[in-house]
């Protein structure tokens, strides 16, 4: 139940944490420009760039707490995708039956 919850927002933290940072400018325009990242931030003025410059590191600071988080509920759980995965058992031929050979 924790696990689903702390995955659900780890997920909508990443989302918004790739929007954010490709509305901000680079130093050299880059894609925020081709993409109207240049218009995003003139539409919230100079108080703009601060808030996307907070919203970024809030994100980023809430994506390295739930990525720990979910490292940790993982291990306790027994998730990991490499001990959950069925092993795959060799397949052993099965003896076939011989005829005896006729010989004449």
């Amino acid at each position: 139940m924790l696990y689903g919850f702390v995955l659900t927002i780890h997920i909508l933290v990443s989302f918004i944490l790739i929007a954010v940072i490709l509305l901000q400018a680079g130093r050299g325009g880059g894609l925020a420009d081709t993409f109207g990242g240049g218009a995003a931030q003139s539409m919230f003025g100079t108080r703009g760039t601060v808030i996307l410059t907070r919203a970024t590191t809030v994100c980023a600071a809430v994506f390295m707490l739930t990525s720990l988080t979910l490292a940790v509920l993982s291990v306790q759980q027994g998730r990991s995708l490499m001990e959950r995965a069925p092993a795959k058992q060799p397949e052993t031929p099965k003896p076939t039956e011989q005829k005896p050979v006729d010989q004449k």
